[in-house]
Formats: structure tokens, C-alpha cells, sequence
């Protein structure tokens, strides 16, 4: 039965040759992606940051396989915006149907297993857009254009840092486990009815910056259940508070060399080095040091500008989470218990 950790949930002593390379590869790709973002001005900085953290800290090792997992990830996720938004924006009945429709589609795949990291990076791209989308003042092209140059993008870092940060030795591939088909329903109705709710929630109330907040209660129902969401819950919380009390240090010790780039790709770097630890300390799963990572990209790569700090976005991303994903975790928990109710999508132990 898994526990409730009031602290960073450490699951190895030591890191091994593999896991200090990744912790690497995690470092200087998420600094370099929003070192480039910066100079070159780009929108939205938090694709360009997190998007490479999401695929070096999730993926050990880039293959065929997993890139074409990203690109169909890209493509479905820049087509549903552009439609949604341009055919369905005025219409909130049958655009809340089709993001039931792809939401469902998407757990779907991470619930069987082989193209878990498409539904999963496809579920939290089509999330940030849609968050971005319904600014009064967005344009959607620019968000879908910008979301695919971070995309490839972070396909050209991942191939550097895997070219300067190899592996030590060969990788075992994890094993994934046998899910009964009552199980997979039971993952794929709780998971989506928990997201659509959260989607129209945030559109309803016009939450426009609280995207981390929305991103949030898209991250703990990875584990799609409530044995895994509620350690994933906790965890979010502790990783962001952590992330969120790290980034207000470096603000205080920069001061007002803050619009120094330098010193804040300094900051962001050594963040990340030490969070990645954890990170690979807790197996490299989605859990507190993955938490504090992400965090790091989004205050960073989104609201770090030469004219705004850090304070501000830092004590209401923190609030804003909390609610967001007690809320969440209150209605995984009401789905989880309607479902096992049924036979057919009962929640089944795995041996």
C-alpha cells in the first residue's frame, strides 16, 4: 500500500554512473532550452523549458521508437488546438465533447502501455495550450507554431545530450505490468472524467495564470488511480513547495542582477542538477524531485523577465496548487469508488 512521505521520498542511496549522466543530460538541456528561448525572445518559454525536462527526466534513452512517439504527440496535439480553437471557441458543449473524446484516447494509450509517453506528453501539451488559448489576447497560431518549435527543438537537445552525456552501461528496460481490461476501464473513465472536470473548471472560472496549477492536476493522475494519485498528490505539493521556496533563495541572492542572463541560467542549472538528483534518487519516476523540476521550468521559462521577478508568481503558483490538487485528488477519489461499485471496471489488484 503506498505511503504518504513528508519529505522528498528517496528510494535509492546512491546514484550509479547511468543516473548521474541523466542528472546531466536534465541540468544543462532544461538550461539551454530556456537560455534560447530568451535570447531569441520567444513566447511562451515554458514549452521551451519544460518540454526538454519532461523528455530526459521521463525517457533514460532516445530511440526511434520514442521520437515517434513526440512527433505524433506535436501533430495531434497542433491539430486539436487549431480546430478547437478555430471551429469550436464560441461553442463550450461540443468543445468540451471533444476534449472528453481526446482525453479518453489519450489515457487510453497510456493505460495499455507501449505509447504511454505519447498520451502522457500529449495530454499535458493539449492542457498548456488550451490554458494559453483561452487568454482574451491570445494568438493560437503563435502558441501551436511555438509548441512545435519546442518540440523539435527538445528532439535536438535530447540528441546532444545524449551525444555529450552518454550512458555507462546498458540500461534494463522496465518492465511494464499486465493490466486486466477492468482495470484499463476503470484507469481510462477516472483519469478522463478528472481532466475533463479540471478543464472546465479552469475555463469557467477564467483561472488564466494558474497554469501550473492546471498542469498539476493533469501530473497526478499519471499513476491513474487513486493508490497512485494520492502519494502522487503529495508529493506534487512537497516538490513544488520545495521548487517554489528554491527559486525565491535565487531571486534574494541575485537581486538585482536578476535580469542578468547569465546569473539566472546559473540559478536555473544548479536547480535543476540538484533536483535531478532526487530525482533519479526516487527511481526517476513522476514523483517529488520530478515535481520540483517542472516547477523550476515554469517559473523560470515562463515568468522570469528582465521587467518581472519571481515573488509574486512563486506564492501564487504555490496556493493556487494546493487547491487545485486537493480538488483533484477529491474527485479521484469519489470516481475511484464509483467505479469499483461495478464489476466490469473494478480496480484489480496486480501480482
Amino acid at each position: 500500500m503506498p505511503r504518504f512521505y513528508p519529505i522528498l521520498m528517496v528510494r535509492k542511496r546512491e546514484l550509479n554512473g547511468n543516473d548521474l549522466r541523466q542528472c546531466l543530460r536534465i541540468a544543462f538541456g532544461g538550461t539551454l532550452g530556456f537560455m534560447l528561448c530568451k535570447i531569441m525572445g520567444w513566447n511562451y518559454g515554458a514549452f521551451f523549458t519544460v518540454t526538454p525536462i519532461l523528455l530526459l527526466g521521463l525517457v533514460p534513452r532516445l530511440n526511434g521508437h520514442v521520437i515517434r512517439q513526440f512527433l505524433a504527440n506535436m501533430t495531434l496535439v497542433s491539430v486539436a488546438v487549431l480546430v478547437l480553437q478555430g471551429l469550436l471557441g464560441d461553442k463550450p458543449i461540443p468543445m468540451t465533447l471533444v476534449v472528453v473524446a481526446l482525453f479518453a484516447l489519450l489515457f487510453r494509450e497510456m493505460a495499455r502501455g507501449p505509447n504511454f509517453l505519447f498520451g502522457a506528453m500529449s495530454i499535458v501539451n493539449l492542457s498548456m495550450q488550451m490554458h494559453f488559448a483561452s487568454y482574451p489576447q491570445a494568438d493560437v497560431f503563435d502558441i501551436v507554431t511555438s509548441n512545435m518549435m519546442a518540440v523539435l527543438l527538445t528532439l535536438f537537445i535530447a540528441g546532444l545530450m545524449q551525444s555529450l552525456f552518454p550512458d555507462v552501461e546498458p540500461r534494463q528496460p522496465r518492465q511494464m505490468p499486465k493490466k486486466p481490461l477492468s482495470n484499463q476501464r476503470h484507469e481510462v473513465i477516472l483519469a478522463t472524467t478528472v481532466a475533463t472536470l479540471s478543464f472546465v473548471g479552469f475555463q469557467v472560472m477564467d483561472l488564466q495564470g494558474s497554469l501550473s496549477a492546471q498542469v498539476a492536476t493533469i501530473l497526478v493522475l499519471f499513476p491513474m488511480n487513486w493508490k497512485g494519485a494520492g502519494p502522487a498528490g503529495w508529493n506534487r505539493a512537497i516538490g513544488t513547495l520545495v521548487g517554489c521556496n528554491f527559486g525565491l533563495l535565487i531571486q534574494f541572492v541575485l537581486m538585482n542582477h536578476f535580469s542578468v542572463l547569465p546569473f539566472i541560467a546559473l540559478g536555473l542549472w544548479l536547480s535543476l542538477m540538484l533536483f535531478a538528483r532526487y530525482h533519479m534518487l526516487e527511481g526517476g519516476m513522476s514523483a517529488a524531485g520530478f515535481s520540483a523540476l517542472t516547477t523550476m521550468a515554469i517559473l523560470f521559462g515562463q515568468y522570469v523577465s528582465p521587467q518581472q521577478d519571481l515573488i509574486y508568481s512563486d506564492l501564487y503558483r504555490f496556493s493556487s496548487l494546493a487547491v487545485a490538487v486537493l480538488l483533484a485528488l477529491m474527485a479521484v477519489y469519489l470516481m475511484h469508488h464509483l467505479l469499483n461499485r461495478f464489476q466490469s471496471t473494478r480496480l484489480q489488484p496486480l501480482s
